[in-house]
């Protein structure tokens, strides 16, 4: 019987994946397998002895001890793309709220009252006027699950649009529009861009990437969209560049107090992925995930180790995971020779600091050889999974 404990509101409907004869699903649960978890600050959190994974139902991990959970070799999962739909519909949103200043208008027009204001609003309404999308170039900064749909839908909508991802996957690679056009670098997108969308992960690289610089090459009175981190776009630049007409308008899902006493910022609270569809969506991914990886072994989307697959071939499946560093895969090995056990498949992976092996045996694994294993310096977990 695997244990889960949950944290925050967790979609039933995703929970109901897990097969209730097998799994022990609670909030609250001694010695658990595995966490599925939101928003959860886990920092401050003991970690116990049995955990052997942490699945974050969303793309975000900052509330994780990712660092930490490595060290111990439990793997930390999260589901990118699971939302993407619920994010994009609002990005598109965001680009007729960026031109048509439906938002201001709606907010002067609940400040009016009496029988006069029919004809107030028809004498006032041409300062809410704006353009129309079609026929403008949208940037698309970011080609994984969330900019690729952007991309494809504002095609559809009549948009010329320009994508720009260095790393941009085979899967997503296939799932462009044949419409959209590759930028032939990061500046010259900005410079070519009507509005700009930013699909991209905060990271020390990524921190501020539209900044005084940046806002320089840009087009007067460019749109810019951020659904998806704060920390993209650099406040202080990007207010220069508002007040000296670069900007002309910018949208964030992730407003801090800054923003909110911006002009020209539309400011929403982080609405990206608040539909039940998307919940769901990323509960049942983080189910299907946790269970693999329980229940086979395998990984997938995890942060802090590699993705590994491994179809089942022999009578018990050996899971390493250790240090990223030489001899580790002879010392294993080496173990299971002299124990007389059988190799019939196994799969070396490594990602950064980490590594993971999954081994397949002919023959049952003793708890001598797995204390072994487990003493080789570097090893951090170790399980035996029965595949009878």
């Amino acid at each position: 019987m695997f244990r889960i404990q949950t944290f925050n509101r967790i979609s039933t409907a995703g929970l109901e994946r897990f097969p209730m004869e097998e799994y022990e699903i609670a909030s609250e649960i001694p010695n658990p397998d595995a966490v599925l978890v939101r928003s959860q600050n886990m920092h401050d959190i003991e970690l116990p002895s049995s955990l052997k994974a942490i699945v974050r139902a969303g793309v975000g991990v900052n509330n994780i001890p990712v660092e930490q959970c490595s060290k111990r070799g439990i793997v930390v999962l999260n589901t990118p793309g699971a939302n993407a739909n619920s994010v994009k519909e609002l990005v598109l949103m965001g680009l007729f709220i960026a031109s048509r200043k439906v938002v201001q208008g709606i907010t002067w027009a609940k400040t009016l009252t009496g029988e006069d204001v029919p004809r107030i609003i028809e004498k006032n309404k041409s300062q809410f006027a704006g353009p129309e999308i079609k026929g403008k170039t949208l940037g698309v900064i970011g080609l994984g699950a969330i900019g690729v749909m952007v991309a494809n839908d504002a095609v559809a909508l009549g948009m010329n649009v320009l994508g720009h991802d260095p790393f941009i996957s085979v899967d997503a690679a296939w799932g462009l529009s044949r419409n959209i056009r590759k930028a032939r670098n990061f500046e010259s997108l900005l410079s070519q861009s009507d509005y700009v969308t930013l699909h991209i992960p905060l990271t020390e690289e990524t921190e501020n990437i539209l900044n005084e610089s940046r806002f320089g090459l840009m087009k007067r009175g460019v749109r810019i969209l951020n659904y998806a981190r704060g920390g993209l776009v650099n406040r202080n630049d990007l207010k220069k560049a508002i007040a000296d007409g670069i900007v002309s308008v910018y949208i964030s899902d992730f407003p801090d107090e800054d923003l909110l006493t911006m002009d020209r910022v539309i400011a929403i609270p982080h609405l990206g992925a608040s539909t039940p569809e998307a919940e769901e969506n990323c509960v049942v991914m983080a189910v299907e995930q946790v269970r693999n990886l329980l229940e086979r072994g395998n990984i997938k989307n995890s942060v802090n180790f590699p993705d590994c697959d491994l179809d089942i071939s022999g009578k018990q499946r050996l899971v390493v995971a250790n240090q990223n560093i030489p001899t580790m895969v002879g010392q294993i090995t080496a173990v299971l020779a002299e124990e007389g056990i059988n190799i019939s498949d196994m799969l070396n992976r490594s990602k950064g600091d980490n590594a993971y092996n999954i081994i397949d045996t002919d023959t049952e694994i003793s708890e001598t050889s797995v204390k072994r294993i487990r003493s080789i310096k570097g090893v951090t977990i170790v399980r035996v999974i029965s595949c009878s």
